[in-house]
């Protein structure tokens, strides 16, 4: 059977030709890749069927650009939506990777990107994004989950939009990115969005999008491709560092979030934190109001993925949060190798801790009928 790599490589070579832009390149088709259906792969472990879901599964609406192309957001638009395989267009090619990979369900989410839109141009580019999901879930909701899209620039409107999305559009969270034009999600003028997060029990699934400091900072120029191999899993560790800190996971602890890229380097460094607030006085003031040790936020409100690539760093991560707050992650349709074997053959896993990274841990919180 042709591993990930080798699917995604077809992918490229089939919609060589369409039109493509930004970091997904051939990945990103605005086309249906046709080609001979494969076997869907059916994954066991000890001899049982278990239900595997991706997390971190990349699309885009390619209607938002009617929207869109002639506002400021049209270069934006074209630098970040074309870098997953589109929402209709792509279905057929996205359930075919699926059933070669042994995936049941994904969690298709839109990477946040229109925060700079004013009020009235957000509420209509979010309401069409999360209509189109929706639909996307309701034409085959055996394999897709949905995650809304949200104007965070606007809390009161993103706290409307998610309402809206889970009891009357049936989503099942949604997707938001590190910062806010610049700003700290922990401020306390996102509280009325993370208050109806917490109300409703939802899970959010937090992914880097361009941000200054991080993903886009000079110091990350040149080989390696340092803004998205450095700087998004230093997004992620600066969101979450913040939430710590800032108090907000202690005023709403019902609240769940992923962090994309296993987390970022928090999970592993964690350590460091923790240390800071034990020293009492200098920095370790800032942890006073803190309710329990920065590390400790891993067992409660913050869930991670498994994009670690090395299983030394899944057993490490495992170790620091727990098999209970890790879920199966591809970053679809990127091309890491992070298949579902990545889990299946870690040593340290007993059969139970796989099948719960796999996609036990998320049946519940998604609300999935296995």
């Amino acid at each position: 059977m042709p591993n990930r790599r080798e699917f995604l490589k077809d992918v490229a070579g089939a919609t060589a030709g369409m039109v493509v832009a930004g970091r997904g390149r051939a990945y990103a088709a605005l086309g249906a890749f046709q080609a001979a259906p494969a076997a869907r792969r059916r994954v066991t472990i000890g001899g049982r069927r278990v239900t595997v879901i991706d997390i971190h599964a990349h699309t885009f609406v390619p209607e938002v650009w009617e929207l869109v192309k002639n506002t400021p957001l049209a270069a934006t638009a074209k630098n970040n939506l074309t870098g997953a395989i589109a929402l209709g267009p792509g279905t057929a090619t996205r359930l075919q990777y699926m059933d070669k990979e042994g995936i049941d369900y994904q969690a298709i989410n839109v990477n946040a990107w229109g925060y700079s839109a004013d009020r009235a141009l957000a509420r209509d580019l979010i309401q069409l994004q999360n209509e189109k999901i929706a639909a996307a879930v309701t034409a085959s909701p055996d394999r897709f989950v949905g995650m809304a899209t949200l104007a965070l620039q606007h809390p009161d409107l993103a706290a409307e939009q998610l309402d809206h999305a889970v009891n009357k559009l049936g989503l099942r969270g949604a997707a938001i990115g590190g910062s806010v034009e610049g700003q700290e999600l922990s401020d306390r003028k996102f509280d009325p969005f993370w208050a109806k997060a917490e109300e409703l029990d939802v899970m959010l699934f937090m992914h880097p999008q361009a941000a200054e400091g991080t993903t886009q900072n000079t110091r990350l120029q040149g080989r390696g491709g340092l803004g998205n191999t450095i700087g998004n899993p230093l997004e992620t560790t600066v969101f979450l560092s913040h939430l710590i800190f800032e108090g907000t996971l202690d005023r709403f602890p019902g609240l769940k979030i992923c962090g994309a890229h296993a987390g970022g380097y928090l999970p592993s460094y964690s350590g460091r934190s923790d240390a800071l607030c034990g020293r009492g006085g200098g920095l370790g003031a800032d942890c006073k109001a803190l309710k329990k040790k920065p590390s400790e936020y891993f067992k409660s409100e913050l869930y991670v993925d498994t994009m670690v690539f090395h299983e030394e760093g899944l057993r490490h991560l495992a170790a620091e949060v727990g098999v209970d707050h890790i879920f199966y992650g591809t970053d679809y349709p990127f091309d890491w190798p992070v298949g579902i074997d990545f889990v299946l053959n870690a040593t340290f896993l007993n059969n139970t801790q796989k099948e719960q990274i796999l996609g036990g841990n998320l049946i519940k919180l998604l609300r999935i009928t296995a």
